[in-house]
């Protein structure tokens, strides 16, 4: 099995690249016993985001040392514990683990021996719907995003207030206020119920480095219905535009021995563009422009389980 951690060589190379040029990190904590499998780092609190570090606010030492000449007020809650750092190497994610400590001139970051590559996180998809958004990018180009149902989040049922977690329920209240009075202003609210899973997405969004930087990723899907869908992203993997319309593919697996699969093709235009405050994230809320009646029926009656008339 392939080691994840950098050789000699490339921990040197990747020193000098962080010596030389102004490489921004982001510096998250661990809980304690995490150090000691790097494949299971999480935050020490569901609460707790990663903090961004730019390349001005930190000098890097020659003998593998990050003062942090000017940090955010944030980062000062991680001294003396340890931590998580991140940062691209050409365009290749690579972390190491650390403890932010306390020195005369500030705060500083010891660089390890070991420097390791992101892994790749095999995400495991959701086999009961996905679907498949296509546009023109010019006459001879096709582009068709690949999209999943978002862990966590409840399609074709009714999003109940219930289902946000309470340590974000304010932020997520603040961010509904503000949308469905925009909603209403452009006439695109109806029942409201869209901007429940829109409102919580960005609100709960957390920024994490990528094994490979700006690749571009399947949209996640975070609510539908028999009138609207609605995608979610970071905001530079999301290129839908409001008013812009899409064509799209609905699958949906059937166990019967003639029919494996239900497939709907419909049209569907972006209402609006929901970002976050640090816009770092986006929602494209998209209603159906062109869908046959059946599909409707079928989608209408798997939503509420009453029968279409």
């Amino acid at each position: 099995m392939e080691s994840n951690n950098l050789t000699g060589i490339e921990r040197e190379l990747v020193l000098q690249y962080l010596i030389d040029g102004n490489v921004p990190v982001t510096v998250t904590p661990l809980e304690e016993n995490d150090d000691k499998d790097d494949e299971k780092i999480r935050p020490a609190l569901s609460t707790i985001f990663p903090v961004a570090i730019k390349g001005e606010q930190m000098k890097v030492l020659e003998q593998g040392i990050i003062l942090l000449t000017n940090p955010p007020k944030s980062v000062k809650n991680f001294t003396t514990k340890k931590v998580r750092v991140e940062f691209y190497f050409n365009r290749l994610g690579l972390y190491f683990n650390t403890e932010l400590k306390e020195v005369k001139s500030g705060l500083a970051l010891v660089i390890p021996s070991a420097i390791s590559r992101i892994q790749e996180l095999e995400q495991e998809r959701p086999l009961d719907f996905h679907a498949t958004l296509f546009y023109s990018c010019n006459e001879k180009t096709d582009v068709h995003i690949d999209c999943y149902p978002h862990s966590g989040y409840r399609l074709f049922t009714k999003p109940i207030w219930a289902d946000v977690p309470e340590e974000i329920q304010h932020k997520t209240k603040q961010y509904l206020e503000e949308f469905i009075t925009h909603a209403r202003k452009q006439g695109t609210a109806g029942n409201g119920l869209q901007l429940i899973p829109v409102c919580r997405y960005l609100a709960e969004s957390q920024k994490k480095m990528q094994a490979v930087e700006g690749r571009a990723d399947p949209l996640d899907i975070i609510y539908a219905d028999y009138e609207r869908i609605v995608f979610a992203s970071s905001k530079e993997n999301m290129h839908l535009e409001p008013n812009a319309e899409y064509a799209l593919e609905m699958s949906f697996p059937i166990n019967l021995p003639a029919i494996k699969e239900r497939k709907l093709f419909v049209t569907c235009a972006v209402e609006a563009v929901y970002e976050d405050n640090a816009h770092e994230f986006a929602t494209a809320v998209c209603r159906y422009t062109s869908i046959k009646e059946e599909d409707v029926r079928f989608l209408y009656e798997k939503t509420t389980n009453k029968i279409f008339y």
